[in-house]
Parts: structure tokens; sequence; C-alpha cells
């Protein structure tokens, strides 16, 4: 609590992140929007490291929609050509810095190739515990809320039993608290399906950067905006006692 009474909060905790722009980014530049991804795994490296220096403890990014597939097939197939070749070239260094990688999304519909590099990333990192990064690929909100209503069902959870604590154990990122902080980049300012049980009450950060561009300087900033925030989750504080004279 600061010298006005207003509850200021720590951390945060959990930062979920949309990051878009990659392909604005390479328009910019003359280049295939390719180049735009790939910039943008760079950036995702150095705002892990950030992350970690900053004590946050999870990190979930959205990679891949499940509204994704709808964009050029060349532009998809680059996608996933590009996630083999980032498991290759970076999960030595993300082993060494401590992070565990955890996937979320419906698997079925990637290749047999790639199911295979996402388990081996999550298995050479499941000791790690420096920070949880959870990668959100072929992920939608509403397909998480469906998903965890099935697996409950087959659970054998009875109707009456079924509430939101019960359902939320069924949810994608069930090991994970919620977000305290949404940052989106790229200038959009809307939610895109992402997490929507999980931000319930997150506080929400959007930013005019491309991600590519996005560094310390824009993160400090979005982790300044929230520390800034008045946190109430839907309940109303106190006023502070004024003695009496």
């Amino acid at each position: 609590m600061d010298s006005s009474g207003i509850n200021k909060p720590a951390g945060p905790r959990h930062i979920a992140i949309v990051m878009d722009g990659n392909g604005r980014w390479a328009k910019k530049r003359f280049l295939p929007r390719f180049f735009g991804h790939k910039a943008g795994v760079d950036s995702l490296v150095k705002i892990v490291q950030s992350c970690i220096d900053r004590d946050v403890e999870y990190l979930t990014v959205f990679a891949f929609s499940s509204e994704n597939w709808k964009r050029p097939s060349d532009e998809v197939s680059g996608l996933m050509g590009l996630v083999l070749a980032a498991v290759s070239r970076y999960l030595a260094k993300m082993g060494q810095m401590g992070v565990r990688i955890r996937i979320v999304g419906d698997r079925d519909a990637v290749s047999p190739k790639l199911r295979n590099a996402w388990n081996e990333a999550e298995s050479a990192t499941a000791h790690n515990t420096k920070l949880t990064m959870s990668v959100a690929f072929n992920y939608g909100g509403r397909w998480d809320i469906v998903q965890a209503c099935k697996a409950a069902i087959t659970a054998g959870v009875p109707a009456a039993e079924l509430t939101e604590a019960r359902l939320s154990e069924f949810m994608a990122m069930s090991y994970a608290p919620d977000p305290d902080l949404f940052i989106r980049t790229g200038g959009e300012v809307r939610i895109s399906n992402f997490m929507l049980w999980q931000v319930a009450y997150t506080e929400f950060v959007f930013s005019d950067c491309l991600w590519p561009e996005f560094g310390e300087k824009q993160l400090d900033a979005a982790i300044a905006a929230f520390r800034d925030r008045d946190r109430r989750f839907g309940g109303v504080k106190e006023a502070p006692a004024v003695a009496a004279v």
C-alpha cells in the first residue's frame, strides 16, 4: 500500500503476451512475412531473459491461434518450419536459462514431427524452475473451455459439483495461476480468443510497438502500468479510518 492508501500490486507473477505485428514489421522493410516471424522468435528469447531478470515466474505467449489456419498455406508452412528450427536452435539455451517449456493447445492438427519436437522440448526442460514458459499453439480460449467441459464429463464430475474452481482443474493451463498482466503488441486492442477463462481479473496493457521491436523498455513500461493499478477483484476497499479530533 502506498502513501495514498491504494493497494499497489507487486509482481506481476504471470505475464501473458499476444505477440502481434510480425508481418507488419516485415512489410515495412519490404521483406516476406516469414522474416517478421523469425525476428519475433529472436525478440521472444530476449523477453524470456528479461522476465527472468524481473522475477516473473510464468510467461505465456500466443504463438499460433486456432484461427491462424486461415492464413496463406505458405505462411502456415513457414511457421511450422520456424517452430522446428527454433526448438533446435534455442532448446539448449532455454535449458541453461532455467526455463521450463510447456505447449498448450490442440495437438491433433499438427504433424507428428512437430509433436515430437514439442515433446522433446517439454521433457528436456521439465526439471527447470526459474521460469515456466507456456507456448499457446493451435490454441483458442473457446477451445480450452470446451475441452475442459469434455474432460470434466469424461472424469464423471456430476453437474451439481461442477463449480468454477472444479472446472479450472481441467483447463489447459491448470498448472499456472491466472495471468496478472496481459500485453498485446502491434496496436490492436482485442483479446483474439486468448485465455478467455483465465483473464477475468487480469490487467491489460496494449502497446503500439510491433513485436520484433518490443524490448526491455516496453516490458518495463507495461509492468509499471500494472503496478500502478488498484486491483480490487470485484470488491471495494474500505477508506482508512479518520481519527477523532
